[in-house]
């Protein structure tokens, strides 16, 4: 972990998540909520190979709290969840933990999500479950969710196992993306995929469409240059953005020189920084002072 980054453990109903949290020197603004993609952990977001990838370490500077979770299905609830759950069980139990992250420490004007792939699904189906959720977690500002789209450009049969070595450059891209010993420090990260969550990315492009409906806060799509897993041609991404019709504010991006894995990449600094000058946007826009 990078100094100042520390493991917490949260309550999410019948099970707990491992997660790490930083914070900054006194009261954040808000609390950015990391959320990893499919076979990978919470450390996704607090990157060893260079002091510029952590996502943790430079939004506590930058006055946030900022907590990457391990989803239901990874580390301490692997356990408990063998199989993984569905987005709708990750949704509760997401929800939960965040309910009980808000009885412990404060966090500012509400959440924002930074979703990664699988994570973005778990994000974009959260979001469009706040009507029906019981009060209790903070409120949610809006997300930048990179690497998720809804069309595959893939066949869904290679979707069961994200990691194995053909989709290397799906994952990656190229090698002159990432800083030296990237791959030998990732590999902790790695985790089986749970087999509820490869069932639940076969149906995601109808998931997609329901979920993108409902979400009622801003929504930043991320796409890296080199993003191989999905269809993001300029019509595919108009469509995309027309179909979040609840959403005050929709911004689609592109980030230069990236693989599908941003934040473990040199371009890691530059997205965070985009995905957290759109955090002040919506922070703007919703009449909250520096």
């Amino acid at each position: 972990m990078s100094p100042g980054v520390r493991p917490v453990v949260l309550e999410a109903g019948p099970c707990r998540l491992s997660a790490l949290i930083a914070q900054p020197t006194g009261t954040p603004r808000a609390t950015v909520v990391a959320v990893h993609g499919g076979g990978m952990r919470a450390g996704y977001f607090d990157g060893q190979a260079h002091p510029d990838v952590s996502l943790l370490s430079l939004g506590a500077a930058l006055g946030y709290t900022v907590v990457a979770v391990d989803r239901p299905g990874y580390g301490l609830s692997a356990a408990h969840l063998p199989y993984g759950q569905d987005l709708s069980g990750q949704s509760e139990a997401l929800g939960a933990a965040l309910a009980h992250l808000a009885g412990r420490y404060p966090t500012g004007a509400g959440v924002f999500l930074v979703a990664h792939s699988f994570g973005g699904k778990l994000a974009l189906t959260y979001a469009a479950d706040q009507a029906a959720r019981d009060g209790g977690a903070p409120p949610l500002l809006g997300m930048d969710v990179s690497g998720c789209g809804r069309d595959y450009a893939v066949d869904t049969s290679d979707l069961r196992d994200p990691h194995r070595h053909g989709h290397w450059k799906r994952n990656w891209g190229a090698l002159r993306f990432y800083p030296p010993n990237t791959f030998r420090d990732a590999a902790p990260l790695v985790a089986p995929m749970p087999v509820r969550e490869r069932a639940e990315a076969a149906r995601w492009p109808a998931s997609f469409t329901a979920a993108a409906a409902r979400v009622p806060v801003p929504v930043r799509l991320t796409f890296a240059e080199r993003e191989l897993w999905w269809r993001h041609g300029e019509e595919d991404l108009a469509e995309l953005a027309g179909l979040f019709t609840a959403s005050p504010f929709v911004t689609v991006d592109r980030q230069p020189e990236a693989g599908h894995n941003i934040s473990l990449g040199w371009a890691a600094r530059s997205y965070h920084l985009r995905a957290l000058a759109f955090l002040e946007e919506c922070l703007a826009r919703a009449g909250t002072p520096a």
